[in-house]
C-alpha cells in the first residue's frame, strides 16, 4: 500500500463509492474467504502433526521465543483466555508443552516446550513450505502482503478504539 495514500487526510472512498461496491468486490469478504481458505489449507498440512491451526500458532511462537507467559501468547496471537486455556491444556495433555509458575511472580504461568515439543519443530518445517507453495506467492510477495495487512490491522484497531471512545 502506498504510505502517502494511507496517511492522506482525504478519505480513500466517498460514501457513494462505498455504497456501490458489490459484495464480491468488498475487502471484508475477500479477507474473510482468504482467511478461511488459509486455515483450511493449514488444517490439511497439520494433519500428520495432530495439531489444530491455533495450536500450531502457539507452537510456532514457542519455537521462536522459548518459554513465555500465557499473557504473551494471548497478545501475540490475539486469543482470549477462554480460547487459549483449553488450547494450552490440550497441548500439555499430549506432552508438547509444560506449565510452570514464574519464580519471581507466582501469578504468572510460564509456557515452555517439552522435549517432544522441541522435536516436533523438525517435522513441522514442511507445513510452512506446503502452505507457501499452495499460495503461489514468492517470499517477497508474502512479505509485502503481510506488511499491507499489518498496516490495515493497525488502522482498523485504531479506528475501532476511537469509535468506541467517541
Amino acid at each position: 500500500m502506498d504510505e502517502q495514500a494511507a496517511d492522506a487526510a482525504v478519505p480513500p472512498v466517498t460514501p457513494e463509492e462505498a455504497a456501490a461496491i458489490a459484495l464480491d468486490e468488498r475487502l471484508c469478504l475477500a479477507l474473510y474467504t482468504a482467511s478461511r481458505s488459509m486455515t483450511a489449507r493449514y488444517r490439511v498440512a497439520l494433519e500428520d502433526l495432530g495439531l489444530t491451526y491455533p495450536q500450531y500458532l502457539v507452537m510456532v511462537l514457542l519455537w521462536e521465543e522459548g518459554s513465555v507467559p500465557v499473557g504473551r501468547i494471548g497478545e501475540r496471537l490475539s486469543l482470549e483466555s477462554s480460547t487459549l486455556s483449553p488450547l494450552l491444556k490440550r497441548l500439555e495433555t499430549v506432552g508438547l508443552i509444560s506449565r510452570t509458575r514464574d519464580r519471581t511472580d507466582e501469578r504468572l504461568v510460564i509456557i515452555g516446550l517439552t522435549t517432544a515439543g522441541r522435536r516436533m519443530q523438525e517435522r513441522a518445517g514442511r507445513v510452512t513450505l506446503d502452505v507457501c507453495e499452495a499460495s503461489g506467492l514468492t517470499i517477497a510477495d508474502q512479505q509485502a502482503l503481510v506488511a499491507d495487512l499489518r498496516a490495515l490491522d493497525e488502522r482498523l484497531r485504531t479506528s475501532t478504539r476511537e469509535a468506541r471512545s467517541a
